[in-house]
């Protein structure tokens, strides 16, 4: 049962980067507004577009889990700060929900992609 849970745990987190890859293509124009918003490039909406996808089909697959997750866990922090608005119920919660999401990460980058995986 836990390695299926596993499995399913790495799912899960890996939609959540697939439908962000699918957002900021189908609407780049969202993203690159809340770039701009922050002060920084808009160009920025592609590589957060190519990680969100690599990320999610990795986890997936069950490749490279750990510095995936890793690097996941690091990326939900950052992105936090955009939804960091204390007078906004709404994004306060994807705040929230930002940090839920990287503790998720961080149990992958600690304990890798369980046996339904892969192996080297």
């Amino acid at each position: 049962m836990g390695d299926l849970a596993v499995l399913a745990g790495r799912i899960l987190i890996a939609l959540l980067f697939l439908g962000g890859a699918g957002q900021k293509w189908l609407e780049p124009g969202l993203v690159e507004g809340l770039l701009a918003g922050f002060g920084m490039p808009e160009w920025l909406v592609w590589p957060a577009l190519a990680f969100n996808l690599a990320a999610g089909l990795a986890l997936i697959a069950g490749v490279w889990v750990r510095p995936v997750a890793a690097a996941l866990a690091a990326y939900c922090a950052f992105t936090s700060i955009f939804h960091f608005l204390p007078a906004d119920p709404w994004q306060m919660t994807i705040f929230v929900k930002n940090w839920a999401i990287a503790g998720g990460c961080l149990v992958l980058a600690a304990h890798g992609p369980g046996r339904i995986a892969p192996r080297p």
